[in-house]
């Protein structure tokens, strides 16, 4: 298990390989570099993952915490100290397996598809320090260093997204999701403090171990503004992973992150940066569940809010990665809906492991979808699903993979979304309270939009009528480069859905059984029947129906379109309440207060100099006679006092 390590540090040695010396490489041979580089990674990881689920993993029946690297780093006292490690666990290895795989597959497609690009070493250093990003904040043994690496994540997707720095949109969109997510992460710094200051540790093993009883004993009794300590500490944790995997209201850079290379999209949506709320929410699932229980019902209906809220906006987008985008955005939601409504332990404990398995599922089919697009987009060269069509004649390898993963996200048995899908619905099915019944109803809602959505997506670029295409920038199938990564996910959508994910994954690291629920089953499934076959009315050939639809709609359209004027709100808070009442006063009181003061302070002090610049005259006599004064003065206080 000491192999694990390599996972982590190989990536960042690509990255200081590739950032340093890539400009004097061949652009194919940097590429070569990174894949095989990431390539080793993933064999290590699937080798890890063998040893710890078949070999090492499980001790008593029940999965441990093994940690086979850790050393301490800073220490602040006997007890609080940063340590830097790997941490395996069941949730830690799935991650790795994830990330690595999906990074493999976008390094090799991106070999095709960047082929050519100005900066296309820096772009493959890029995606090393991304994947370096990820893999150590999944490994992390405590909170702290998690916070090291979900930094390290931001700035490497802030590097990525603006990777066309020539590009206006792009910087602007680098610069959003890097303020937005900072501006989360302030609560999950925040979050962090307070919850050492009570524990005095970010360990977490202490944290997590017996039910949370250090956090529950430590915190009993603390309280601010009528809510207790736990509840405020773990909330502002969940800003932060709210933050990261746009969960609204801070979803608004995501859709505009899509301005970076397609398949940075793919990695950004499938295995980084918006699955790590989920990740952490799940880490420390046992202090949420038994010392902040009410948070887990704000996930829950934030969650719900967000899963309908991006889903109705993807109906009407027109820009094939932001249909993605705002899909991502929905499927997340279902992540944190599932952690928000489990219990714990057995079955009681299946949103939890709901929630793990929709991650890992998703992750190859939405990263099948977003390189699916990227294929389409470097045939048509166009993001407007629009300008599309007909393309199943000139490219079947990616109308059939990108069929597959429609199939996948819409919940159709035998793939894997419906597997890992049902069980989250069937998690709040059976949850039994009123947040349970509320969730289950909103995302069943959600999954025949869902449905709806991803064929109207891919029935207007792959059917919809006749396209006469110029025979000089006529369509064509992806280089195998391409379409390889493509099959690869194909096969993982089709297949990772049978796995016995509940013998693998709990919240309390003991196996468990599950069972299809037949009547939530029969109801998903039917509800994305429905969603699939609207589609195939409205948009499997050429119809005025849904033009004249949007117009009999009128404003309520219009606002869905502009995924009701958010970005606009979130401008006005920016420019009228930020910057007017936050950043004036704090200008002001900067440029009056901390310059005045400092501007006083000079004078005061040349002041001061100039009227006492004469006892440093160079006379012997002056001093003398201070030296005298002094002596006299001196003799006076021994005698009288």
């Amino acid at each position: 298990m000491e192999l694990s390590i390599l996972i982590v540090v190989l990536p960042l040695f690509l990255f200081l390989v590739l950032g340093l010396l890539g400009g004097k490489m061949k652009p194919s041979v940097a590429g070569i570099i990174g894949t095989a580089g990431m390539a080793i990674c993933a064999a290590v990881a699937y080798y890890v993952a063998y040893q710890y689920f078949f070999v090492l993993g499980k001790v008593g029946g029940a999965w441990t915490q093994l940690m086979p690297f850790n050393f301490e780093w800073l220490k602040f006292t006997e007890c609080l100290h940063i340590d830097l490690g790997v941490l395996l666990d069941p949730i830690s290895v799935m991650m790795l397996v994830v990330i690595t795989t999906v990074s493999l597959m976008v390094h090799l497609y991106s070999i095709g598809y960047m082929h050519g690009e100005k900066g296309y070493q820096r772009y493959f250093a890029f995606l090393s320090l991304f994947s370096f990003s990820m893999l150590g904040l999944v490994v992390a043994t405590n909170i702290f260093q998690m916070y090291i690496f979900w930094e390290l994540v931001g700035s490497s997707s802030y590097l990525l997204i603006g990777f066309y720095y020539t590009k206006p949109s792009a910087v602007a969109a680098s610069k959003k999701a890097f303020i937005v997510t900072r501006f989360a992460d302030l609560g999950f710094l925040i979050g962090i403090l307070i919850l050492s200051y009570y524990t005095k540790t970010f360990d977490f093993g202490l944290l997590t171990a017996d039910h949370a009883g250090l956090v529950v004993n430590s915190m009993a009794g603390q309280s601010f503004l009528g809510l207790s300590v736990a509840t405020w500490a773990m909330a502002g944790i969940f800003m932060g992973g709210a933050g990261k995997s746009a969960m609204f209201p801070l979803h608004i850079w995501l859709p505009d992150a899509m301005e970076g290379p397609t398949p940075v999209s793919a990695l950004i949506h499938a295995a980084t940066m918006v699955v790590a709320g989920v990740y952490l929410v799940a880490r420390l699932f046992t202090v949420y569940y038994f010392a902040a229980p009410d948070v887990l019902d704000l996930i829950a209906f934030i969650g719900a809010f967000t899963a309908i809220f991006a889903a109705v906006i993807a109906i009407t987008q027109t820009d094939i990665k932001r249909v993605l985008a705002f899909s991502t955005i929905s499927q997340i939601a279902y992540m944190m809906c599932a952690l928000g409504v489990s219990g714990y332990g057995g079955e009681e404990g299946l949103g939890y492991m709901a929630s793990m398995f929709h991650l890992f599922t998703h992750a190859f089919f939405k990263a099948l979808l977003f390189l699916g697009a990227g294929s389409v987009i470097h045939a048509v060269h166009s993001n407007e699903m629009n300008k599309m069509g007909a393309l199943h004649k000139y490219m079947p390898a990616t109308n059939w993979t990108f069929l597959i993963a429609c199939l996948a996200i819409a919940g159709i048995p035998p793939f894997s979304g419906f597997y890992s899908k049902d069980e989250i619905l069937a998690a709040t099915f059976e949850n039994g309270t009123l947040v349970g019944q509320t969730v289950f109803w909103t995302l069943w809602i959600v999954a025949g939009l869902t449905a709806f959505y991803m064929f109207r997506l891919y029935f207007k670029i792959f059917w919809n009528g006749e396209r006469t295409y110029d025979d000089h920038h006529k369509p064509h199938e992806s280089p195998w480069k391409m379409a390889l990564p493509l099959c690869i996910l194909a096969v993982f959508s089709l297949v990772t859905g049978f796995i016995p994910f509940s013998e693998h994954v709990a919240n309390d690291n003991i196996p468990f059984h599950t069972h299809i629920n037949s009547h939530v089953a029969l109801m998903s499934i039917g509800v994305a029947l429905v969603g699939i076959m609207v589609a195939i009315v409205f948009y499997f050939k050429e119809s005025r129906t849904p033009s004249q639809i949007a117009k009999s709609m009128g404003g309520v359209y219009t606002a869905v379109c502009k995924k009701f004027y958010m970005d606009e709100l979130w401008h006005w808070v920016a420019r009228t309440v930020i910057f007017n009442y936050i950043s004036e006063p704090v200008k002001w009181f900067d440029r009056h207060i901390i310059d005045h003061t400092m501007d006083g302070l000079a004078w005061l002090t040349q002041k001061a100099s100039h009227a006492i610049r004469g006892l440093q005259s160079g006379q012997v006599q002056f001093y003398a006679w201070f030296f005298l004064f002094g002596t006299l003065l001196i003799t006076v206080l021994v005698l009288f006092l």
